[in-house]
């Protein structure tokens, strides 16, 4: 059943299906959390679940996922299913009044085929602020028959005047154990990779089931080698490989793989077990680092770099930032009373 093949967000299924048994649907949701975790698939099921022509077992309220409804929501050719999503061929992808405005002429018709006329707004966080205003109308005198399910992964960026007429259902990544399962189950995967792709994708399962496994294993072993003792032993080797990964354009790749290399030394240093450790084959080398660090330098070097990789994408000198953080990981991963003669 479409509902079963949700991983996790167990509360909010419950809730769903609750108020879909005791006839309580709000009017509009705001299904917001992480990035890649499941909102919009759940958004998705929720509307078969709402169209399908198939009488579902009345204790649990499910779609079918075979029937002609629910084969059209998932091809969006429903005439009482509509989506809402920015446009991807823009420099900045947005969401115009235009297309809000024209969901609303949609909206205020009654179904065609079901009982209700729903419409998914997917990333409605990119709604520019006369998008924002149209639907703000909408959603104060809703028609009856009609279900708005906002999805965004950074629901503060919504007008609060949106986000107080919907009824929000936060969502969280399903849990470590959860996300192997799926990529074993759905990729064929050994448990081994299963497990590197869970802790790489940080709980965002759309991630692991479609990271390029390869290709991920690839790019860590060369950024282990730019981070090891050889990688960082002089100024110059620093220099050039700031200056190679900023002309490759790799500069947020570079800073996702070095906070992971720190964070794994961290959790070394405090003693966490081998399940949270991404870098596990250079386990050895991390533990000689986690043995004389000093775990505040290491949290403050943490917090800049999660600073810089946020701003990686933004008016930042890639460069000067990398060359700026890899000689500050030298210097922190350098053994008190080491002679630093290497220029």
């Amino acid at each position: 059943m479409p509902f079963a093949d949700i991983i996790g967000h167990d509360h909010a299924k419950t809730l769903l299906r609750s108020a879909i048994l005791q006839n309580r649907l709000a009017h509009a949701y705001l299904f917001h959390g992480d990035d890649r975790i499941g909102k919009r698939l759940l958004a998705l099921r929720l509307a078969q679940t709402l169209l399908c022509e198939t009488v579902s077992d009345g204790r649990q309220p499910d779609a079918c996922g075979t029937c002609r409804a629910c084969q059209q929501v998932d091809a969006r050719t429903h005439p009482d299913f509509l989506v809402i999503e920015p446009d991807q061929e823009m420099a900045n992808p947005q969401i115009k009044i235009e297309s809000i405005r024209d969901i609303e002429h949609q909206m205020i018709y009654r179904p065609l085929i079901g009982n209700r006329k729903i419409c998914l707004i997917d990333e409605a966080d990119r709604m520019t602020i006369g998008a924002a205003n149209a639907l703000l109308k909408t959603l104060e005198e809703p028609p009856d028959h009609s279900l708005f399910i906002l999805v965004s992964s950074r629901p503060y960026a919504l007008p609060a005047t949106i986000r107080s007429r919907c009824q929000a259902l936060r969502l969280t990544a399903p849990a470590q154990t959860q996300v192997e399962a799926a990529v074993i189950l759905k990729r064929e995967l050994p448990p081994a990779d299963a497990h590197f792709l869970a802790l790489l994708s940080d709980g965002q399962l759309g991630r692991a089931l479609e990271c390029d496994l390869e290709q991920a294993r690839t790019s860590q072993k060369e950024f282990a080698a730019i981070f090891s003792a050889k990688g960082l032993q002089s100024f110059s080797t620093v220099l050039a490989a700031a200056e190679a990964l900023a002309k490759g354009d790799r500069g947020p790749e570079a800073f996702d793989w070095l906070l992971r290399w720190l964070r794994d030394i961290l959790l070394i240093a405090v003693g966490a077990g081998s399940d949270h450790i991404l870098n596990l084959d250079q386990r050895a080398g991390m533990q000689a680092l986690a043995a004389h660090i000093n775990i505040d330098d290491l949290l403050d070097l943490i917090s800049d770099l999660e600073k810089m990789e946020r701003q990686a994408h933004r008016n930042l000198n890639v460069q000067i930032a990398l060359e700026t953080i890899l000689l500050r990981v030298r210097q922190l991963l350098t053994p008190p009373g080491t002679a630093d003669r290497s220029r």
